[in-house]
């Protein structure tokens, strides 16, 4: 019997996130190191699995990439990897669906929903037949122990709670 298993393509594929900083603007940054794969032929029943570099954040900053590698933040030492694992895919319209996992970050796991856009099926120029997908969510760092923070003279804190993550992500087909 024939498997199938969708496997990253890293060159058209990306992890960013967002945050606001001094209450006032959003610093960007992305993980460069991930790697994920989809486990079947039908995605609404398939696993999606990603697991993430830790030590691969950048945000363009040398000082402030060294901090959320610091046990300030991520504690990549100890913690060298975020996971995420797939628990449903419901369908929303045609393309849209809600993609419901457990994430894990320090140890700590939570269930999390990422609104799903399933952009298609295209054969690459070699043959390859690809699907695409942008994912996009929301999560509290302090539900992942990522608590660090400093309130501000005037009021208010350094770094906002909510992080607005976003994938942009292309699987190729493997069939085994």
């Amino acid at each position: 019997m024939k498997t199938t298993k969708w496997v990253l393509d890293p060159t058209h594929s990306e992890i960013t996130f967002k945050v606001k900083h001094l209450m006032i603007s959003n610093v960007k940054g992305a993980f460069k190191t991930f790697d994920a794969s989809i486990d079947g032929e039908d995605f609404r029943t398939s696993n999606f699995n990603v697991t993430i570099d830790t030590g691969s954040i950048s945000t363009n900053n040398d000082d402030r990439d060294a901090h959320l590698k610091s046990p300030d933040f991520f504690e990549v030492e100890k913690y060298p990897e975020i996971t995420f694992v797939s628990t449903s895919l419901k369908k929303v319209d045609d393309n849209e669906f809600k993609l419901i996992g457990d994430l894990t970050i320090k140890g700590t796991t939570k269930e999390i929903e990422l609104d799903t856009e399933f952009g298609g099926f295209m054969k690459d120029p070699y043959g390859n037949e690809k699907a695409g997908f942008s994912i996009n969510g929301k999560l509290n760092r302090k539900d992942f122990g990522l608590n660090w923070n400093a309130a501000l003279e005037a009021g208010g804190v350094m770094v906002g709670n909510e992080i607005k993550v976003n994938a942009e992500v292309q699987f190729v087909k493997q069939v085994s």
